[in-house]
Order: C-alpha cells, then structure tokens, then sequence
C-alpha cells in the first residue's frame, strides 16, 4: 500500500505548468517561422516564406532598441528554434529541471524587456506570437502569469525531483 498519493498541489502545477507553457512556447517558435507569410507552395517558396518571416521578426526584435544588428540577426534566427525545441522538451519531461530552468531564465527575459518597452510607452509590436499584437498592459500581465507559472513548475520540479516518485518508492512493511 502506497504510503502518500502520486498526485499533490506540486506535481498538477508542474503538469499544468509543462502543458502551458510548453504548448505556448512551442506554438510562438512555430508562428515565427511559418505563420506570417505562409505560402503552401514549393519548397522554394516555403524557404524563402521562411527566411521573410524570420526577416520581419529580426524588425520586432530590432525595434526594443536594445541589441546591435549583429544580436538582432541572432536573436531572429535562433529564438524560434529555440522556442520549439525547449517547448518540446519541457512537454515531454525529459531532464524538467534543466529545461524548465532556461524556459523561465528566458520568459523573465521576456518580461524584463516587454516590461521596460512598456514603461518607456514604446508604440511597437510584441513580436511574441508573430501577429500585429500592439504592447499594452494586457502582454505585462500575461507575461507576468506565465513567468510565475514557469517559476512555479522549476521550483516545485527540483522539489519533487528530491523526493522518490510514489509508484517507485519501496514499499514499507
């Protein structure tokens, strides 16, 4: 008889957290590269749809005001990728806490560069899901719950990650 319940308040806040956040993650990297202007046609055109895409969202990134062309072309370049495969990872599960941790190391990113665009009033584009999205206090908020969430899911995962798991924990006579 098992001593303690496989489900606990920690283990639906990371279920949920990988869920989220990975299911959002992996859906902006997606948008950013195929969304914007895509065209079901050849392979040729799908390249050079993706290299457009890639393109108008080095011009969301530039305008934050804050990298040198170089670390705008970066950025463009690697963020959606990345957003893919760490969105992947942390909905798998595999390793959670070394990706849960970069995945809130980058969602505070986030939040730190929106926050600031917000407060200066800059009157840009979030660039977050590749669609004309205005930045307003609605994208703060909604980085802030998701940060949290993902601040949530890495703390409780390296809580959960000392304990053994109820179904393979031996059983106590």
């Amino acid at each position: 008889m098992m001593q303690s319940s496989p489900f606990n308040f920690r283990r639906l806040v990371i279920w949920i957290g990988r869920l989220v956040v990975g299911g959002i993650f992996i859906y902006a990297g997606y948008a950013k590269i195929f969304l914007p202007n895509f065209i079901p046609s050849p392979l040729f055109a799908l390249k050079f749809s993706i290299a457009t895409n890639l393109s108008n969202f080095a011009m969301q990134v530039e305008s934050y005001k804050l990298l040198s062309p170089g670390g705008v072309s970066f950025v463009a370049h690697t963020l959606p990728f990345a957003e893919i495969i760490l969105g992947l990872l942390v909905l798998i599960g595999w390793h959670l806490r070394i990706w849960a941790s970069m995945i809130t190391l980058i969602m505070l990113g986030f939040l730190t560069v929106v926050t600031r665009a917000y407060l200066l009033h800059m009157e840009i584009n979030c660039g977050c899901f590749a669609t004309p999205e205005p930045l307003n206090g609605y994208t703060v908020l909604r980085d802030s719950a998701l940060a949290a969430l993902c601040i949530a899911m890495t703390v409780f995962a390296f809580i959960e990650a000392r304990k053994p798991h109820p179904w393979t924990a031996p059983a106590q006579s």
